[in-house]
């Protein structure tokens, strides 16, 4: 129904008014979709370039925390032999690195496995939604 040949409210019928508030709706849900789509795209526009500049920020500290190595290797060589100061960052570094990554496999090993009684509810809901008979000893894997 187009706007210019609507009947006024007052003498439309319930049919026609029904119809005009259905159209009404309508229109209106097409136009939030619409703006909700250029505020989406505006957003993503924005996260887009916070995600890059996030990048050139860790790109660029770690050429910062290369440079400190650089330095404190320099510092080191001038009361040891330059190789020496090198070997000694380097022992440290890899013994840093050795450090996290057992913490990190210790707190990766003790992530708690789903409690048995919510994977058997859920289980449970889900055949209950697709009509089947809940499953009174169902194995849980």
């Amino acid at each position: 129904m187009s706007d210019d040949v609507r009947t006024p409210p007052s003498e439309a019928s319930t049919g026609e008014l029904i119809a005009q508030a259905t159209d009404d709706i309508s229109r209106l849900v097409r136009d939030e979709i619409q703006m909700a789509k250029v505020d989406l795209a505006e957003s993503g526009k924005r996260l887009g370039v916070g995600a890059g500049l996030f990048g050139v920020a860790g790109t660029l500290a770690m050429y910062g925390l290369a440079a400190l190595i650089a330095t404190i290797i320099l510092a080191m060589a001038e009361a040891l032999e330059p190789w020496l100061s090198a070997l000694i960052v380097t022992i440290v570094l890899f013994l840093a690195a050795g450090v996290a990554a057992l913490v990190g496999r210790g707190r990766v090993s003790h992530v708690a496995e789903p409690p048995r009684e919510r994977v058997e509810s859920v289980k449970a809901d889900v055949a209950t939604a697709t009509h089947h008979a809940p499953e009174e000893n169902a194995d849980v894997r």
